[in-house]
């Protein structure tokens, strides 16, 4: 690890032993960056090594939001690439990589980079042009089969009666018909908001807009759910907050016991830290290895806060203390129990609603810049800078 990582190579050459946390965010961030390949022992046929092989790889392989998959869009004369964020509120993006012939015809795996997938939708197999509806949606455990409704972005989930070969890319047609449009139309744009999710289409006027709407319903047969675009707004709490709180759960077997105890309070402003997770504990009375699954938990926490479901930002979660239980505690338990803790001192931390502040620039004829000026005030923006050029007025305000 010394030979990717500064951080881990000063340890090394000072003799400083790196303690777990440290060492584990180490392998993962030099394994996202390709930089380095975890490699485990075991054997499948004995079942040895396999729950250690399942755990590291949600530990150190990175999620489908935190990877961008390139794909291209195959034109008559060229093939342009385009991002695939991985949200699964995008426009559906699946890739076939392995067909299986079953007692009930051709099973084909589906890898979902984009979207969701729904028992009955009509996909578009990009290869052969042609339109398949899903009738069966399966998740394979092993050898066994569970029907299913819905599939999302990250998820690998089998069909059948879909005619198709291996490697063949599925989408639901509207990233075809959006790119064609773009084509065909040079004021016609389209984007994807990082924030939102949302797929953004802009143009000339609202006008413009729906005629490429309702083309798409009828010459892709794809309907849209159309708005306005989603304004990003951030959560902040506002003063310090204790909690501890226990998550117990008893349901016959293995149950789930997890305690956490600690604080959470605001970052001082003008940090650029959106988030900070401090480990105070002292004592055994919360075991080292559950450490890593209590601050995922928080992180998840803070992505959605109680208000309006946005992000919380600036945000310090200490950990003080907490409490396990000799069988039911398991990282799954000591998760839950951090993001309901979260929740609850959330709740209790006076949390108010940020929203985001752009630049504007307005460009209007020379003979209105007083009136647009008065309305820009009027909505509170603050006027930046006012230059004229030509016979129009150019204002830049926030």
């Amino acid at each position: 690890v010394a030979d990717v990582n500064d951080e881990m190579a000063m340890m090394f050459l000072e003799g400083e032993r790196p303690d777990a946390d440290t060492l584990s965010a180490a392998i993962r961030e030099a394994t996202v960056a390709n930089l380095f390949v975890p490699v485990f022992m075991g054997s499948a046929f004995k079942n040895r090594g396999v729950q250690a092989l399942l755990d590291n790889v949600t530990t150190y392989l990175p999620a489908p939001l935190e990877v961008t998959n390139t794909a291209l869009e195959i034109m008559p004369e060229e093939e342009i690439p385009f991002n695939i964020g991985g949200s699964s509120k995008g426009a559906m993006v699946g890739l076939a990589f392995k067909l299986e012939e079953g007692r009930y015809g051709q099973l084909t795996y589906l890898r979902l980079y984009q979207g969701q997938l729904s028992k009955g939708d009509t996909i578009y197999n990009t290869t052969t042009g042609k339109k398949v509806k899903v009738p069966r949606l399966i998740r394979m455990h092993s050898d066994e089969m569970e029907d299913i409704q819905t599939a999302e972005s990250g998820d690998i989930v089998a069909l059948f009666g879909v005619d198709c070969a291996t490697g063949d890319t599925f989408t639901d047609g509207s990233i075809k018909a959006l790119n064609k449009f773009q084509k065909e139309d040079p004021t016609f744009r389209v984007s994807l908001d990082p924030e939102s999710a949302q797929t953004i289409i802009s143009g000339m006027g609202e006008l413009h807009l729906e005629i490429y709407v309702e083309r798409m319903a009828r010459e892709y047969r794809v309907e849209c759910e159309v708005g306005r675009p989603r304004v990003s707004f951030r959560e902040r709490i506002n003063k310090r907050v204790d909690f501890d709180y226990l998550h117990k759960k008893q349901s016959g077997g293995q149950g789930q016991y997890g305690r956490v105890t600690g604080y959470i309070e605001p970052i001082e402003d003008g940090s650029k830290v959106k988030f900070e997770f401090l480990n105070h504990l002292s004592g055994n009375n919360v075991p080292p290895g559950y450490v890593p699954a209590i601050k995922k938990g928080f992180e998840e926490a803070v992505n959605a806060g109680n208000l309006i479901g946005f992000p919380v930002e600036g945000t310090r979660v200490v950990l003080e203390d907490g409490a396990a239980h000799a069988v039911d505690s398991s990282e799954v338990a000591f998760k839950l129990a951090s993001m309901y803790a979260f929740r609850h001192a959330f709740a209790e931390s006076n949390p108010s609603i940020l929203e985001p502040v752009m630049t504007v620039t307005i460009t209007t004829p020379i003979e209105f810049q007083g009136t647009v000026m008065g309305d820009l005030n009027k909505r509170k923006g603050m006027i930046e800078n006012s230059e004229q050029e030509m016979d129009d007025a150019i204002i830049t305000c926030l």
